[in-house]
């Protein structure tokens, strides 16, 4: 599960992260109102704990804007406030659940895992560039009809490329995507699982949709 967590307690994170990566979660920190809004809209993630104190705006304000601009993804608001009010408030702004500090790691996961199962998934489940095809939600690809066999950082890879289709992205943009905002965009790693992704989806096909800008980043599409 791709989780983006939005919390500005640099501690509180350290000690999600550690405790959800160990359930095979992957967590993308956002510290403030503002990373916490574009990191939500790039999209793919599975699911948001948002926290309801942040620099920058609330984090009622941040679901309430999410909500406005069409992001269906699971939010689950995590705070410290415990009144009805709150609870109400978090709820009638878009959120999916409301958990108060402190709280078990064991019921964070329950609700998590029962947010992820019922979560809503974007519009655009299934998304064609030229005769590639990918099934968002199904994690299945063809190409020309033939189906294609990724690994998972390989769909997480391309999934951020379709999402990001006829845009030029930098390694650091994907990097902080398909791993997180802590692995070094400038190792080859990144490299050694683009030309994997190729070999798949690329050799043997035209158009070509992978395509490397030198000094910039890279472009999917025709």
């Amino acid at each position: 599960m791709r989780v983006l967590l939005v919390e500005d307690d640099p501690e509180i994170a350290a000690v999600l992260r550690a405790g959800l990566s160990e359930h095979d979660m992957l967590v993308v920190r956002a510290g403030t109102y503002r990373d916490g809004l574009a990191r939500a809209l790039d999209g793919g993630f599975d699911l948001m704990l948002l926290d309801v104190m942040l620099p920058g705006g609330s984090g009622f304000d941040l679901c309430r804007e999410l909500r406005g601009r069409g992001v269906g993804t699971p939010i689950l608001m995590l705070t410290a406030r415990d009144t009805v009010d709150d609870r109400v408030a978090g709820l009638d702004v878009g959120a999916d659940d409301y958990l108060t500090k402190p709280f078990a790691l064991r019921e964070l996961l329950a609700r998590m895992r029962a947010l992820a199962r019922r979560g809503a998934r974007p519009a655009w489940e299934t998304v064609r560039v030229a005769d590639l095809e990918v099934d968002l939600a199904a994690h299945r690809v063809r190409r020309a009809d033939t189906p294609i066999e990724l690994t998972a950082k390989e769909f997480a890879l391309l999934e951020f490329f379709v999402r990001h289709r006829d845009q030029v992205v930098d390694r650091a943009a994907i990097t902080a995507q398909v791993w997180d905002e802590n692995h070094d965009p400038f190792t080859n790693v990144l490299e050694v699982l683009v030309r994997r992704l190729r070999r798949k989806i690329d050799d043997g096909y035209e158009p070509k949709l992978i395509h490397t800008l030198r000094g910039a980043g890279y472009r999917f599409g025709v």
